[in-house]
């Protein structure tokens, strides 16, 4: 592949990092919404451990795969660093690895946080 072609690519694996947030976004806010109404207070047990697991799971596939795309852009930046007679940004780009990394702990990080808030929302 050539420079182009990469950071092509590269723009490709950041639009699905971002995407892959969305839904897990709808379904926190449709949550926040609910235990800010006061939903979760009368509603059975049932309808909470519901909730917990489909913010779970979504989180969880959201995570999975945000990493992806990650892994294949710290792959993607390797493949760009050893062009040569490469542009600004692509030599931009290519020093790019510690920040995947950041991402990476920070995905996961946050991701625990969350979930941790929104099991003691909607049990607390």
């Amino acid at each position: 592949m050539d420079e182009k072609d990469l950071l092509k690519l590269w723009n490709t694996k950041r639009t699905q990092i971002i995407m892959a947030q969305i839904s897990p976004a709808l379904v926190l806010i449709a949550i926040m919404v609910l235990v800010a109404q006061g939903t979760f207070a009368s509603a059975s047990d049932a309808a909470k451990y519901l909730a917990i697991a489909v913010a779970a799971v979504t989180g969880f596939l959201a995570i999975v795969s945000q990493y992806a795309a990650i892994r294949e852009a710290q792959a993607l930046v390797q493949d760009l660093g050893k062009e040569s007679k490469s542009s600004a940004i692509a030599k931009k780009v290519s020093s790019s690895q510690q920040l995947l990394s950041l991402t990476v702990v920070a995905m996961v990080g946050f991701g625990l946080v969350i979930f941790a808030l929104v099991i003691w929302s909607v049990l607390g």
